[in-house]
């Protein structure tokens, strides 16, 4: 009896566990199908992407090829690192693109006590500068804290607010913290708008290389700390110039950039943010045409092959 008691007992154990064995075979065979069948999507995705890629890089070399000027670019796909360049290296007079460095040089210089952001600075009729920005026109004896002028800076592109912070670090200061932010060639050798010695030859320059660098680190979340990346990010969601990188982008596309314009010089650098990826567009450009507006439909045009690549996208 005992011994048939045991053997019943025997019998169950080997269907229990046998039938455990079938469950864990199957789940682990379905789960094995369907990943599987994920890295089979992910591949037809990635290869899909590659052929997007491709074709964007063609458009990208014949708006070059047909563009009368020269160009420094670099688009970048933030998600799988892919990048077409063209010219990155070339040094061009950086206009107000130079806003975006001496915004990171504030910031870093607030870290390092030199700058209070929420320093109170009142206006004087001899810190107005011509030439973009608002206060230009604002009655002397205004106050704004010196975080507020970095915004004007920014999106208003304002240089009166530019040259106050230039003053307050001093161009010797701003160029070793370009080069210790990690910008090879990008230099101030002269403030914002001092017209009088571009024209006696004296320029500031960078190049598409630098530009990208440091909005890429911004985008990241790398330049000098999370938080203030995350706060120069917000400035340059503000931008109030929209004729290039936004020009031919649906309205509800977030970009975040900085332009630049002098004569024979147009410039845009930003990061469109698509809900197919987001994406870096750094487009410099010099030219000898009577106005800039065929340099500022040649960068929206990038802008918006750069769009429709995303947009092609699964």
């Amino acid at each position: 009896m005992a011994n048939n008691l045991v053997g019943g007992y025997k019998k169950a154990y080997r269907v229990i566990l046998i039938g455990l064995l079938l469950i864990c075979g199957s789940v682990l065979a379905y789960r094995y199908y369907f990943y599987s069948q994920e890295i089979k999507r992910q591949e037809a995705f990635l290869e899909q992407r590659k052929a997007a890629w491709q074709v964007l890089k063609q458009e990208v070399a014949d708006e070059i090829r047909r563009f009368k000027g020269r160009a420094g670019v670099v688009i970048k796909d933030l998600k799988l690192d892919w990048e077409i360049s063209y010219n990155r290296n070339g040094l061009f007079p950086s206009a107000s693109l130079a806003k975006v460095p001496i915004m990171a040089a504030c910031f870093l210089a607030s870290e390092e006590g030199r700058l209070n952001l929420d320093q109170q600075i009142v206006l004087k009729n001899s810190d107005k500068f011509g030439g973009s920005g608002i206060l230009k026109n604002v009655q002397a004896g205004a106050t704004f804290t010196v975080e507020e002028l970095i915004g004007l800076m920014i999106y208003e592109s304002d240089n009166t607010a530019t040259n106050i912070l230039t003053s307050l670090l001093g161009i010797d200061y701003l160029n070793d913290a370009f080069n210790r932010l990690g910008l090879k060639n990008t230099n101030l050798s002269r403030r914002i708008a001092d017209f009088g010695s571009r024209n006696r030859g004296i320029e500031n320059y960078t190049n598409a290389e630098d530009i990208s660098l440091i909005l890429e680190r911004i985008y990241c979340g790398k330049l000098i700390k999370a938080n203030i990346s995350k706060k120069c990010l917000g400035i340059l969601k503000l931008q109030r110039i929209n004729d290039r990188i936004p020009k031919y982008l649906p309205v509800d596309i977030m970009v975040a950039h900085k332009t630049g314009l002098e004569r024979n010089v147009c410039h845009d650098a930003g990061i469109i943010f698509s809900c197919k990826g987001d994406f870096l567009i750094c487009v410099l450009t010099r030219h000898t045409n009577p106005n800039a507006v065929a340099s500022k439909n040649f960068i929206a045009r990038v802008a918006l092959r750069t769009y429709v690549y995303s947009e092609k996208l699964p």
